[in-house]
């Protein structure tokens, strides 16, 4: 696992890294799909959706739906949220918009607007495939 600080504290059995970094300064709009763990410091205009873990890191922008497991933000995330597992909401990071998450921690200093949805694991359901939050009406986009 990478935390905010960027130093390294984990990796894959094997010595393998399954692991995606978007760099502070990169920009990308559209659907992001991720079987692992990915951080960015990038600014991202779109979806994401990954079975793993996402870390917005403290220059990471985001403006989108994320489907994950594991959310930790440290950054600025605008749209809505769903985890599978939980959302960690990080100093000085900022989300606005909708959780859905069976496990929820927030440190003091992060900032939060919205709604959220704090359910038992077996209740939170992955959705298959880009799109499907605003597809199926899961979750209304937020807007400042």
């Amino acid at each position: 696992m990478w935390p905010l600080d960027g130093k390294k504290t984990k990796s894959m059995p094997g010595g393998e890294e399954a692991f995606t970094f978007l760099g502070k300064g990169a920009m990308f709009k559209g659907i992001i799909t991720f079987d692992s763990e990915i951080r960015i410091d990038a600014r991202i205009e779109g979806e994401i959706h990954t079975k793993g873990t996402l870390i917005v890191g403290e220059h990471g922008i985001i403006d989108g739906d994320i489907i994950a497991a594991v959310v930790i933000n440290g950054g600025r995330i605008t749209g809505n949220v769903i985890a599978s597992e939980k959302v960690q909401l990080l100093a000085p990071g900022v989300l606005i918009g909708t959780i859905k998450t069976p496990l929820l921690s927030m440190e003091e200093g992060a900032r939060f607007r919205g709604t959220c949805e704090v359910e038992g694991r077996g209740e939170v359901k992955m959705l298959e495939g880009p799109g499907q939050a605003a597809a199926q009406g899961e979750m209304p986009q937020a807007h400042e």
